[in-house]
This record gives C-alpha cells, structure tokens and sequence, in this order.
C-alpha cells in the first residue's frame, strides 16, 4: 500500500511541475509583457482588467488554444515510456497425463508501454504471467503455432510479447520400463583411503514417459549418486536419499523430454579401504658414457623400496609396481648421482603412501659376457593361428653391465620373445627381442629366428 501511496504522489508531482512548466510560467510572463508594453504607452491595464468580460474571454481563447494543442499532440502532459521485463516464465496448460509438448519456451520478455507510473506499479504488483494454452488442442505429427496470452496487473499498459508465439508439436505420451544402472559422481571428494566396494539400489527398474521419438533415444537410465557428502568418511554402509534418476542417449547426452517415475530412489552404498604394497621401479631415460654401466640403485637408501597403494580391490590388484623415470644421459664418469623423484599414482589409484622418494645411482666399469638360451616365447599371435620355431634350437644374447651383476645373469633371467602380431600363415625371420625392466643391465641379440605359423 505504501509503494502505491508513493508511486500516486510522484504522478501528482509529475502533473503538477509540468502544468507550472507549460501553462503557469508562459502565461505570467505573457500577461506580464502585456501589462509593461501598455504601461510604456499609457494604456491604463488595471481598467482592462478590471471589465466584467474581459477575463472569461481570454480564459476561453486560453482553453481552446490548449485544447487544440493538446488534442495535436503538440504537448503532451504524460509521456509514454517503455520497459523491457526480461525471462518472464511461461505457465503452460495441456494435459500432461496424456501428451507430450515439444517446443515449449521457458521463458519470453515483455515490453510494457505506458505512463512511467503505471509501468512501475505494474513492475511493483509482480503479478506478469505469460499463458500457453493448449487444453484445447491434440496430439498431431506436424506443429502447431500458438500465441500466447498476457494476464496485464494493470489496464492502462499496452504490452507486447517477446516471442508473441511459439511453433509446438504434440505427441502423444506412451510409457516403457527401463533397468537401472548407476554413475558415482564427486568421488575425488571421498576419503583418500575408501573405495566403493558395492551399490545396491532401492529399485532396479523405473517407468520412463514421452513421446515414441524421445524413448527410442533411450540408451541408459542412470542413478547419480552422489558422494560428496560428509558422512562418508569411515568404512561400513551408507544409505543415500534423494538419489536422481537420468536418461541418456547413446552419446552419453542427458534425453530432457522424457519423464523418470520415480524421479528419485535411495542407494546403499558399502565402503571399505583396500591397499597393496608394490615396489618402486626405476626406469631410466638417456645414454651412458661410453663404457659406463648402472652397479646400483637405493632407493631412499634401501635396495629395494615399497609403497602401499589405495583403491578398490579390482583395479590395485593388477598393479605389480609403481614406475618412476629418472636421466641418466651422459652419466658414468662421475661415481654417483642422486635423484629427488616424485612418486605419481598408477591409473586408477586413489592415493598413495608416499609422494616423493631420494635416488642414488652408482655407475661402474661396462662388462659383457655372452648367455646362450633355448627358450623363445610368442606374444601377440592371433587366436586362430599357432606357430613353430623351425631350424634353430638356440641364439646367443650378449649381456652387458657391471660385472657384479652380470656374474648373476643365467639364460633362466633372460625373457627372449618374438612379437607376431599381425603375422599370418607362412615363413618369416623374425628378430629375437629381450623384455628387460633391470636398468643396470643392457641386452644384445642379433638373431632371428625362422618361424612357421599354420591355421
């Protein structure tokens, strides 16, 4: 009431300065012209004025030189304005149960036009609504175009609407059931150290809702649970509420048109903490100087260094080891080098024990020694196909490093193997390859080897 009360008194104000602006001013300096002009010529003014007929006659030429110029528009005692009332929301009237609507707008702008005053008590009222109606309309393949509607607060106000009509199209509304599936979002925000061991959900299927073009484009329903959360910092069971359900299509899109009933289920969700401990393995990069070799490596002063990994039980027991790269290029005439590391986690880890580890490396005089082998494995042969090594029954692999460590090298150490992927039937040479994860030692082989491979 106040905000009206203010608003009517700024419009008596507005009325009133422009009154004394066009009409109060110009008329007193009019009169007051007049009345020097007939002094500076003796005209006596106080007995014009003071005849009986002479002010109604000149209140009458007045009024209709006003109302001419009024009426031409000349002057104008209000001024309209225009405002533009942006993402107005758009009510929408149609029967949900049976159709679908595609084509619907959120939301339009208004341009309201009128008296200022008017425009702002329409804008304090806050009673715009925008109405699509389609109660009266049906399911059909082509569109329709609809106009929609504007419930004015107030009556002086012109208004026009942004977009003044929409092109929609009907369908007719159809339900299937659908398997759930679940997607854990926010789980860098979980402890460190847990992992999620199991997820059962309170339901398994749901009924999905819209139009035959919107369900076909179903490829996944999902439950996004959610795990950032702060009760969740301990092993044992979680139940979660309010879970939201999603439906997406085969590019992993979010299918908007369509409606989850439920729209939310509940998830109990089974933390545990799994580690492993696996060594660090050194890998190197660079050449030595000539003649140089690794004797060996600590590893924050140990032969042999492990850290315990953390994740869930399926990914971390396949990690063997985690690998560390240190340069070694143009090393070997010094004793020693020392390496300040950083330890990055294997994919798919949560955490790790230990983020940075010191490296000493000590370089030795380079020996060789000569190791003959008979054993030769096969990687990468297609499924279908076998092969046999024909015509050799051993090679002989140069073994290169510190004499120390090559004293301890046996053909039972060497992994010799022959890579036949992509290989079919027929007789090939194919060279002899070392799988060698010992940086202290360095392997040559020149053989190949003559290999049959059949169906």
């Amino acid at each position: 009431m106040k905000k009206i009360l203010k608003a009517f008194g700024r419009l008596i104000l507005a009325i009133y300065r422009i009154i004394d602006k066009l009409i109060v001013t110009p008329i007193s300096r009019l009169i007051f012209t007049i009345k020097e002009y007939l002094k500076t010529h003796n005209v006596k003014l106080d007995y014009i004025l003071s005849r009986p007929n002479f002010m109604i006659y000149v209140s009458l030429i007045l009024a209709v030189v006003m109302f001419v110029l009024i009426d031409s528009k000349v002057i104008r005692l209000v001024e309209s304005e225009a405002e533009v009332i942006t993402n107005v929301p758009v009510k929408v009237n149609y029967n949900e149960e049976a159709y679908v609507v595609e084509g619907l707008p959120e939301s339009v702008d208004i341009v309201l036009i009128g008296r200022k005053s008017d425009i702002y008590l329409a804008k304090q009222l806050g009673t715009n609504m925008v109405i699509l109606d389609l109660s009266d309309y049906e399911a059909r393949d082509s569109a329709y175009k609809v106009y929609l509607s504007y419930t004015k607060s107030i009556d002086s106000i012109n208004y026009k609407l942004d977009p003044s009509y929409v092109s929609v199209t009907i369908k007719d509304k159809i339900s299937i059931t659908k398997t759930i599936d679940y997607d854990l979002i926010n789980e860098s925000y979980l402890n460190e150290r847990l992992s999620v061991e199991n997820v059962e959900l309170s339901k398994t299927e749901v009924v999905v809702k819209g139009s035959q073009d919107a369900l076909d484009k179903i490829a996944s329903v999902k439950a996004l649970i959610d795990l950032k959360n702060d009760s969740l910092n301990d092993a044992g069971d979680y139940e979660i509420d309010d879970v939201t359900l999603l439906a997406y299509d085969s590019k992993g899109q979010i299918i908007k048109e369509v409606e989850i009933v439920p729209t939310t289920l509940t998830a109990t969700i089974s933390l545990d903490t799994y580690s492993k401990s696996v060594p660090i393995k050194v890998l190197t990069t660079g050449k030595l100087v000539t003649g140089k070799a690794i004797a060996s490596i600590l590893i924050n002063n140990s032969n042999s260094h492990s850290v315990t990994i953390y994740g869930d039980q399926e990914t971390i027991s396949g990690i063997t080891g985690v690998p560390v790269t240190i340069n070694v290029a143009d090393q070997g005439a010094n004793s020693t080098k020392s390496y300040n590391v950083t330890i990055n986690k294997p994919s798919g880890v949560r955490t790790i024990s230990e983020k940075k580890a010191n490296i000493i490396v000590t370089f030795g005089e380079e020996k060789q020694k000569e190791v003959e082998i008979t054993t030769i494995s096969q990687k990468n042969l297609s499924s279908n196909l076998s092969a046999n090594i024909i015509g050799t029954d051993s090679i002989k692999v140069i073994v290169k490093g510190v004499q120390s460590v090559i004293d301890n090298v046996t053909a039972d150490n060497i992994n010799a193997y022959i890579d036949l992927e992509n290989y079919s039937t027929g007789e090939y040479d194919v060279q002899v390859k070392i799988a060698n994860d010992d940086p202290k030692l360095n392997f040559v082989v020149s053989s190949t080897v003559k290999v049959k491979i059949t169906n």
